[in-house]
């Protein structure tokens, strides 16, 4: 008969005498900010640098949002001269090649807006933002290592995503034999310098928003309802306050960077592009206000 042997069971745990919980607490407590003060900005940004390098999503959204720009850049490009022929003396006037070219910012500020969103959603939807906070407990490190490291993406993006459109509807531009620009006009350097640096302002901003939202449907949301719902219908706004938001709404502004044509009602390039920044600076200092305060 095979004979059973049983194991006597495992002692508890036992902590030492005489040190009451409170006290175990206070030194789990202080080794905790031990941890988290051994946690450099350079870890941080390091560890940040990773997180988005591994997300299936950055893939897919940096080149998904460059080659829809580039075929929207193309497709504008050859519609619009098509019919620049046919264009009244006064509309050929207005003409902005740049503008017809770039047009695809409009897509490309959601995409990388999403981007900035899910840095800081994922983690709230897989719970890993309490290992995060554990590991770094100062949540002002933890957020703007996310910022600086979302802006080392996107930034460069932005200005892939400007010059490939640029070139791209500037040569079917002249193709079809209309206005066109070429690298060496001002107005193209700065459109595509300016067209990555408005597209890294809406990544900041798509971080803003997941950090109080923390949800990435409501973030895409409330992306598309302040960058594309609203632009269409400022004009159609009453009196005054149509006028103020087609001036002074921040994505409006901002657009204003990637035109050659200067409409007189409207803000000029660099200062429209100082309001988008200033709302920016305005959300990530909310963002880091409830990060700072609100539970994981």
């Amino acid at each position: 008969m095979r004979q059973t042997t049983v194991r006597p069971a495992a002692e508890p745990t036992r902590f030492r005498p005489g040190r009451s919980p409170a006290r175990r607490l206070r030194t789990v407590r202080r080794r905790e900010r031990e941890a988290g003060a051994a946690a450099t900005f350079a870890h941080c940004l390091h560890a940040e640098w990773i997180k988005i390098r591994t997300m299936r999503s950055t893939l897919y959204v940096l080149l998904g949002t460059l080659a829809f720009c580039a075929g929207l850049a193309a497709l504008n490009g050859s519609s619009a001269g098509d019919e620049f022929a046919g264009l009244s003396p006064a509309d050929q006037a207005v003409f902005d090649p740049l503008a017809t070219s770039l047009r695809g910012y409009l897509i490309a500020q959601i995409t990388l807006g999403l981007l900035g969103g899910l840095v800081i959603t994922s983690e709230y939807g897989a719970r890993t933002i309490v290992s995060t906070l554990a590991s770094v407990p100062h949540r002002g490190r933890v957020l703007t290592s996310k910022a600086v490291v979302l802006v080392a993406v996107a930034f460069p993006t932005g200005l892939v995503v400007s010059l490939t459109g640029f070139l791209v509807g500037q040569a079917a531009l002249s193709r079809a034999g209309a206005p066109h620009l070429t690298l060496s006009d001002g107005e193209a350097l700065r459109g595509i310098f300016g067209g990555g640096l408005y597209l890294a302002l809406a990544g900041l901003f798509g971080l803003a928003l997941g950090t109080v939202i923390r949800s990435t449907t409501a973030t895409v949301t409330t992306l598309f309802g302040v960058m594309l719902i609203v632009q269409p219908f400022a004009p159609a706004l009453p009196g005054g306050l149509g006028d103020w938001v087609t001036t002074y709404w921040p994505p409006i502004a901002g657009g204003q960077i990637i035109t050659s044509y200067q409409d007189p009602d409207l803000l000029t390039p660099w200062a429209g592009l100082g309001v988008m920044a200033g709302c920016v600076a305005v959300m990530m200092g909310a963002a880091h206000a409830v990060f700072r305060k609100r539970d994981a």
